[in-house]
């Protein structure tokens, strides 16, 4: 869950930073070593899925304003060479989401929590 709060935190900062600057060059993260940071290992869960869901409802309150324009404003991603526009990014946070809540109920029904 720590690895959701934190990359959606980055997103939302993404989307934010290209709605203000043009095609702005966005800061990468190396997520395996966020995962292996104290807050990442030691913290209960919770913490983060108040930082996911306040995340979400700042965002969506953001997603609903925006123009079709607007969806189509940019970021550049340094590492892999390519702009991203905020149409297909937020196509992709949203399978993210999905993917990793299925990982989450596989789990839950696995262990019969």
């Amino acid at each position: 869950m720590n690895h959701l709060a934190d990359s959606h935190i980055n997103s939302f900062t993404r989307f934010k930073l290209a709605l203000t600057e043009d095609n702005p060059n966005i800061k990468p993260y190396d997520e395996a070593k966020w995962a292996e940071l104290p807050d990442s290992l030691s913290m209960p869960i919770k913490p983060a899925l108040r930082m996911l869901k306040g995340t979400h409802q700042r965002w969506t309150a953001l997603l609903k304003q925006l123009s079709y324009e607007q969806f189509l404003r940019t970021f550049h991603h340094p590492e892999q060479n390519v702009d991203y526009d905020l149409r297909n990014c937020l196509a992709m946070y949203v399978w993210h989401c999905n993917h990793h809540f299925a990982h989450i109920n596989n789990l839950k029904n696995e262990k019969g929590w």
